[in-house]
């Protein structure tokens, strides 16, 4: 697959199929995408790697922590949580189209609850990907992070697997903490899911818009 068709492949899948994934296989990805470029070549990134048992335990004690205590989503580093425009229109629009896909009205809590609880699931992929970074590194090193994680999700397309990069991992980060024994040092960032994707569930139809380069790009110096 040429790197073009790659990106215009990927896209997040939120529902995957039980089929496992070779550790062998992971083990490639991973590999391929540290050739990553950082900054003056530190290699930030730090990444668990759970499947089976323990996966299935993370699940849980997340989910069971999410449940005793709804309120505490706060991340464990600095985050807005304001967005302006066009930022918000983008996120609502997405929203809106992956909910109607799935059959979620709007203003139904329980079930938007239990739709973003799918993602401490790993929407059902065998394969989860917690991401972690040491407290004393500065922002651009989470850039670096996020050079990696893309070069895992185009990686792992090219294979013929999907993935689901996500956000949501750094909310109720104790429990993952615990689980996982993630040292006190590093910040619990974000996690990606890994699988087969299930191409019989109508959310994964969803493909988000992107907005023309006119609208991102200023050209300086060109003729």
């Amino acid at each position: 697959m040429h790197v073009d068709e790659a990106l215009r492949a990927r896209k997040s899948v939120r529902a995957f199929k039980p089929d496992p994934v070779p550790l062998s296989l992971v083990t490639e990805i991973l590999e391929i995408a540290s050739r990553a470029p950082s900054g003056t070549n530190i290699q930030p990134w730090k990444v668990h790697v759970v499947a089976g048992e323990v996966r299935k335990r993370l699940e849980a004690e997340v989910l069971a922590h999410r449940e005793t205590n709804p309120i505490d989503a706060s991340a464990e580093f600095p985050r807005t949580s304001k967005r302006k425009e066009p930022y918000t229109s983008r996120m609502r629009k997405l929203g809106k189209d992956m909910y109607s896909l799935i059959g979620i009205p709007k203003g139904d809590q329980a079930a938007n609850w239990a739709q973003w609880g799918r993602n401490y699931k790993f929407f059902d992929a065998p394969v989860g990907l917690i991401f972690t970074i040491d407290k004393d590194l500065d922002a651009m090193s989470f850039l670096d992070i996020g050079i990696f994680m893309q070069s895992i999700m185009l990686a792992a397309k090219v294979r013929g697997l999907d993935t689901c990069a996500q956000g949501a991992w750094n909310n109720y980060w104790t429990a993952t903490r615990r689980v996982l024994g993630v040292s006190e040092e590093e910040y619990i960032i974000c996690g990606i899911s890994l699988g087969y994707a299930d191409d019989t569930s109508p959310v994964n139809t969803l493909v988000s818009e992107r907005e023309p380069v006119t609208s991102f790009a200023t050209f300086h110096g060109f003729d």
